[in-house]
């Protein structure tokens, strides 16, 4: 396969990326049912679409299994769970690595669809059904792709953990987590550790992650998604009245032109992306900020504290 059609095959999955994460915008303006946005989508799509290799070990099946497992956890936490925010947002990390060690992936966008409806304090069924949806939808698509060659085949190699070791890893990543999160907790700012900064945490925390090699970059390019997001929000949807589906699809081609063009497609920018479509527009303006924070804060932390070779991956 040459160059030029490679680069084709690239632009159409930008576009289908683009066009999936406004369909989903667009339903739920037209539903009225704000808990259809699944912000991690946009992630997913980066990752199981965009890049010509899927930066997760994981097959289909275990896409829509855990992101549909996760997604309902953090529902049934915000509902039976009655505990302070911090104890519910680290009970969801902790589901969240014992179901990626029992299922030998590290598919670790799960991270974010446990976490953000217990941010929302969502309780309505509809958010863990969209996200099965959307995530057949994702798989399906990847397939179509495949088989039509315009991506690599998936191919799925279980990650072999060691028990102990995992154990240890995530209890030191909570541990850790739980003592960054104390303040912006206390004081009610806790979009400076938003869900898809937790997952940057946790996929910089990874000794072997080809992340690591430009922290500085992958914290900026955070920063740059959520003020994308931001900004587009306030001026289309807040200032002009426009729907917020068509905010949601400028900032999408924005944000795939900017990772064309700097080589590196980081899911969980486009995560961090569409946050700024689900908030209240009064944290707008603050919310890049709190992610520029925290993205530095975050990714430092996993740099100095997570350096031992703790697993092959």
């Amino acid at each position: 396969m040459n160059t030029k059609l490679l680069k084709t095959f690239r632009l159409e999955r930008y576009i289908f990326g683009a066009l999936m994460a406004l369909s989903m915008v667009l339903l739920a303006e037209i539903s009225g049912e704000k808990e259809i946005i699944f912000p991690e989508i946009c992630a997913l799509t980066i990752g199981a679409w965009i890049s010509e290799q899927q930066p997760w070990k994981v097959n289909k099946r275990r896409i829509f299994f855990l992101m549909s497992i996760s997604a309902l956890f953090g529902v049934l936490v915000v509902k039976f769970l009655p505990v302070p925010l911090i104890f519910q947002v680290c009970a969801c990390f902790a589901f969240t690595g014992l179901i990626l060690t029992i299922f030998k992936t590290n598919f670790i966008p799960i991270i974010s669809a446990c976490i953000l409806p217990v941010y929302l304090k969502t309780t309505s069924f509809i958010y863990p059904i969209s996200v099965m949806i959307m995530a057949l939808i994702i798989i399906f698509a990847q397939w179509i792709m495949e088989k039509g060659h315009m991506r690599p085949v998936n191919k799925f190699e279980p990650v072999n953990f060691n028990l102990k070791t995992q154990i240890i890893k995530w209890s030191k990543l909570l541990l850790v987590f739980g003592l960054i999160a104390l303040i912006p907790f206390k004081v009610h700012q806790i979009y400076f550790l938003a869900p898809p900064l937790i997952v940057m945490f946790t996929e910089l925390s990874n000794p072997k992650s080809p992340a690591r090699k430009k922290p500085f970059y992958i914290a900026l390019l955070m920063a740059f998604a959520a003020f994308l997001g931001s900004l587009f929000r306030l001026i289309f949807n807040v200032y002009f009245n426009l729907p917020l589906s068509f905010c949601t699809l400028i900032a999408c081609v924005v944000l795939f032109f900017a990772l064309n063009k700097i080589k590196i497609n980081f899911p969980p920018a486009g995560a961090i992306l569409l946050i700024p479509m689900i908030l209240n527009k009064n944290l707008l303006l603050t919310f890049p900020l709190e992610v520029l924070i925290g993205s530095f804060i975050l990714a430092y932390s996993a740099m100095f504290l997570f350096k031992e070779k703790e697993e092959k991956v």
